[in-house]
């Protein structure tokens, strides 16, 4: 694919804050690594700009190799880097297991790593360099309590502002010493979100009443202030609910040549936020939220599917541009 175009900074809707790390995935063959850009809040950042949204990340970059492998990959993609300069710290690791399903499993490297020299400060005053933001994206590894210290304010802070913050659920147990402050930590995250996305897997790591995910999925909406929440269920397809009562559902109309699932969600979120913003490119995203019909979140969850179809069918997370994603829409309907 082709680099995006590169975003001016007065344009910029998005910040997004969290890890960036190098994946080592494994051949399921014969074992060996392959290294490939990563960590979900990365993802997310590279396929939200590719998909035409002006993005700016937050967190520094390492000036090892692998660090700097990082920063030019997002500047190629068209994110604005807040912290250009590049640190001593090392790069955050994570070693990546692929099922033959092409499911990962993960094991991380993140003490002293260069992603996690940030404060709410610096992140505070980064965002308000840019007139025009108004998403504000986290999840994943900076859900850990160990660094709630550093994001949670911050986003309480840009919520204060007026911002749409969305979070990422993205659940990483098996790397977290203490499941119950764990769990704590994540519920303290999405109280303050106005987008949540969640996967089956994190709603039965979070352990919400409910029979069914949906049944989860219903709660943690009610229970909380979010506008709209995203479930996806893999290659089962995803729904879409709305704190207004929407529900819609929709899958891939057959099955996909998968090669591995890295960065699906990542992709699919950045597909899902570039579709609202472009319901109403000059309006603020929450005053679009609120007023979501049916169709409309039919149209969000077409778009945000095909962005993860696209993605599973490359080696790594190769996020796929909105033109793409839209012509795979067109081509491959989804089953609603």
């Amino acid at each position: 694919m082709t680099a995006a175009t590169s975003i001016p900074q007065t344009n910029i809707r998005a910040a997004i804050a969290g890890e960036a790390l190098i994946d080592l995935i494994a051949d399921p063959k014969d074992g060996k690594f392959t290294p490939c850009l990563g960590g979900a809040v990365y993802n997310l950042a590279r396929a939200l700009s590719r998909q035409g949204v002006g993005t700016t990340y937050l967190n520094p970059f390492s000036s090892d190799r692998l660090g700097q492998d990082l920063s030019a990959q997002m500047r190629a993609d068209g994110v604005v880097l807040s912290q250009a300069t590049p640190i001593q710290a090392v790069t955050s690791l994570a070693v990546v297991n692929v099922n033959e399903d092409g499911h990962p499993s993960y094991a991380f490297y993140r003490e002293g790593v260069a992603d996690r020299q940030v404060t709410s400060l610096q992140m505070q005053s980064d965002c308000a360099q840019h007139e025009a933001l108004d998403l504000v994206c986290c999840g994943a590894l900076a859900l850990d309590p160990r660094d709630q210290a550093l994001y949670l304010p911050w986003l309480k802070a840009q919520k204060s502002l007026g911002q749409c913050i969305v979070i990422d659920a993205n659940l990483r147990p098996s790397v977290m010493p203490d499941l119950d402050s764990y769990r704590a930590c994540v519920m303290s995250f999405l109280s303050v979100a106005d987008i949540i996305k969640v996967s089956d897997e994190d709603l039965a790591h979070l352990q919400l009443d409910g029979d069914t995910h949906l049944d989860q999925a219903k709660h943690l909406l009610a229970n909380s202030q979010a506008q709209l929440l995203a479930l996806t269920l893999g290659a089962e397809g995803a729904w879409l609910l709305t704190a207004s009562g929407i529900a819609v559902f929709s899958k891939e109309p057959s099955a996909l040549a998968v090669v591995d699932t890295v960065g699906a969600g990542d992709s699919f979120l950045a597909g899902l936020l570039a579709a609202l913003v472009n319901l109403a490119p000059t309006q603020k995203t929450l005053i679009t939220l609120k007023a979501l019909s049916e169709t409309h979140t039919h149209q969000l969850l077409g778009h945000a599917i095909a962005s993860a179809s696209l993605c599973v069918q490359q080696r790594g997370c190769v996020p796929p541009t909105w033109q793409e994603s839209e012509a795979w829409a067109a081509a491959h309907p989804s089953v609603v």
